[in-house]
């Protein structure tokens, strides 16, 4: 049998919770559901699979939650609840979940957000009905592959918008986990390497040419990620996850994000999760010429008076300066001198004749002086190690350092395959 988790707070969204199990099951009476009660107080109904009192016993060390402050509050269920969902997911005696859905307001969506989020991989089916799906999403799907349906009403009492929305959502989940459950009777599919590729507007021709070498000359699958923030965070996740068998991270802009204030940083801890593998990991250095911000009028005041070139109407680039250059230069160095498993697994690419589409020589964004301080960061902070560094005087869009740097990719897998 196919079979729905659906997570909810029971002392608050009771009669939609039910609604919607009546829908899911309505649309094949083959999809079971598992109703999980995480909500503030007990509340009993036949239909709940796992009660409050269920979560606090055995995942939560019996401690009562409803004294709570609702921060912490939902918190603690949203641990509790993990604990019982990856334990319902890894179960080996022949049963199965198949999806995972919720109905809520910012709490409960939250909540049900950093369950699906760190209980589940991605492919894993995770709808989330929400009165907050048409704002910003971002904190609540991050890297994953969450589903936000916006609820239009609150989901506070059943009327005929809600019922709608509800329905159309018990549809689709019980429809994404029958799709899910039977892919896993599926003939597993012929193996390739996966390797992962970082990639943004001013550095597509590299990827492109080297997505196609790749997949023409070798048994490879590849995985582009748009390197806005998110894209770094869900290949860093992806790898985590055991998802890749090697990475060409070769634009790392997202870097200069995190140490300027941009909108597309992915974090203090990029670049470490393929170190920490021990992967192949070729690294780059495109894009670094340049922070992200929104429209020209929301850079910040103190970035006013620097070279600032207009991508399209919704993203002003800055171009890095020589002293946050230098930092780049040793953010990356210090990342993958730490955090490196293998260093003899690790190369680092430098090209010289650019960083990205607008930074060679004729470019918008061209600054030797710049370029030279990162480069010289990242030599001395791989100084001694066995991390090699490849300075290149082509630049990264030429189509011969794209194939090269594939092949140089190509040998390293060879390596670590190799007793």
């Amino acid at each position: 049998m196919v079979h729905v988790v659906l997570l909810g707070t029971c002392d608050t969204k009771l009669d939609e919770l039910l609604f919607l199990r009546k829908a899911i099951q309505g649309e094949d009476p083959n999809v079971g559901v598992s109703l999980v009660d995480v909500g503030r107080a007990e509340t009993k109904h036949e239909a709940i699979t796992y009660k409050h009192s269920d979560l606090i016993e055995n995942y939560g060390k019996g401690q009562k939650v409803d004294g709570l402050p609702r921060g912490e509050l939902i918190k603690s269920m949203a641990d509790y609840a993990t604990a019982l969902v990856k334990e319902l997911y890894n179960k080996t005696d022949g049963t199965y979940i198949d999806g995972i859905v919720s109905a809520g307001g910012s709490g409960g969506t939250s909540l049900a957000a950093a369950v699906m989020r760190d209980a589940l991989p991605i492919g894993f089916p995770k709808l989330i009905v929400s009165t907050v799906a048409s704002g910003d999403t971002g904190p609540i799907v991050e890297e994953t592959d969450i589903t936000l349906m916006y609820s239009v009403v609150d989901v506070a009492g059943l009327n005929q918008v809600l019922r709608n929305v509800l329905s159309n959502a018990g549809a689709a989940i019980a429809g994404m986990a029958k799709s899910y459950a039977s892919r896993r009777t599926l003939s597993p599919p012929v193996v390739k390497t996966r390797v992962g590729i970082t990639m943004f507007g001013v550095t597509t021709p590299a990827v492109d040419a080297i997505r196609k070498h790749l997949e023409s000359k070798h048994s490879v699958e590849t995985y582009v990620f748009h390197a806005t923030g998110h894209g770094g965070k869900a290949m860093e996740r992806l790898v985590r996850e055991g998802g890749l068998d090697a990475v060409l991270d070769l634009t790392t802009t997202e870097v200069c994000d995190l140490l300027t204030g941009g909108v597309m940083s992915a974090a203090d801890d990029r670049l470490e999760a393929a170190a920490k593998a021990g992967i192949p990991n070729l690294v780059s250095v495109g894009a670094t010429d340049m922070s992200n911000f929104g429209p020209k009028s929301t850079v910040p005041e103190r970035y006013k008076s620097r070279k600032l070139y207009e991508h399209n109407p919704v993203v002003t680039l800055m171009r890095t300066s020589q002293e946050e250059a230098k930092e780049v230069g040793s953010f990356i160095a210090a990342q993958l001198r730490q955090h490196a498993r293998d260093q003899a697994m690790i190369e680092v690419w430098l090209p010289k004749g650019g960083v990205s589409m607008i930074a060679t020589p004729d470019g918008p964004f061209a600054d030797a002086s710049a370029d030279e301080a990162m480069f010289k960061a990242i030599n001395d902070g791989l100084d001694g190690s066995d991390i090699q560094v490849k300075e290149d005087a082509r630049e990264i869009n030429d189509s011969s350092f794209a194939r090269d740097i594939a092949e140089s990719l190509m040998e390293k897998i060879r390596v670590y395959r190799t007793p």
